[in-house]
């Protein structure tokens, strides 16, 4: 195992989510920011409608470009003051959904455990959100954006999980061999899809989401506890790399 680099899932896995409350707080803040520009029933349903064309797209194309083209066309009307009120939404109303997250304290020392031993991390996050909203969550969760090497978001990425064009891109981007990563996520469908590169995967079972009944295959699964154990058990390549003289990149 080549291992350098973990990729992590955000919602449900770096960041634990009541996600029920999540949404309510999320689409309850957006219908009032938009409240005298579009009906809020009419606009969380052109969101979701836009949304999965975002997720269906296989095209070259930025996740945020389709989104906007298709949100457009739902909704029937110039967007251009939309895409102003979107931007200052993500400021202020989308804080306050940070009522909806879950303190899970391990998961922490496993993020600083694998800095420790000199892993680069990286945030694979479906890339349904802006940047600002993903750098927001990542804050939630208790960590800098620094602390990650890539951040996937709805401005760059150009698929959306459980596309597989989604995670060649991020090898793409970070110059990485499939073999040198592993997945953690918590989502069945979307994160144990990378299998298919040949990356190994960790499935973290506390907040696990499962749409179908196909067989679960994961390298490894297991528990928060389970995955720190896991993270124990990993060389120290940071330490590696300074007795043979060379750094990590």
């Amino acid at each position: 195992m080549n291992l350098s680099t973990i990729l992590f899932d955000l919602d449900g896995t770096l960041l634990p989510l009541d996600m029920e409350k999540f949404m309510s707080i999320y689409f309850g803040e957006m219908g009032k920011f938009f409240a005298d520009l579009i009906n809020p029933k009419e606009l969380v349903s052109s969101i979701w409608k836009a949304t999965g064309d975002m997720v269906k797209n296989t095209d070259f194309r930025t996740n945020e470009e389709v989104f906007m083209e298709s949100f457009e066309k739902y909704i029937g009307k110039d967007i251009t003051q939309f895409k102003e009120r979107f931007d200052y939404f993500y400021d202020e109303g989308f804080l306050a959904a940070r009522d909806a997250v879950i303190e899970v304290p391990i998961i922490k020392d496993i993020v600083n455990l694998l800095k420790e031993k000199g892993y680069q991390m990286v945030i694979a996050t479906n890339a349904l959100f802006p940047k600002k909203a993903i750098l927001h969550r990542i804050r939630w969760a208790g960590f800098n954006p620094e602390d990650f090497i890539h951040i996937t978001s709805y401005e760059k990425s150009h698929y959306c999980k459980p596309q597989i064009k989604f995670y060649e891109e991020i090898l793409q981007d970070i110059k990485k061999d499939s073999a040198e990563c592993i997945m953690v996520g918590n989502d069945v469908e979307e994160d144990l899809v990378v299998g298919k590169l040949g990356m190994e995967t960790f499935l973290i079972e506390d907040f696990v989401i499962r749409k179908g009944e196909d067989k679960i295959e994961s390298t490894y699964k297991g528990t928060y506890e389970d995955f720190y154990k896991f993270v124990e058990s990993l060389p120290d390549i940071q330490n590696f790399h300074k007795k043979h003289g060379c750094s990590h990149k």
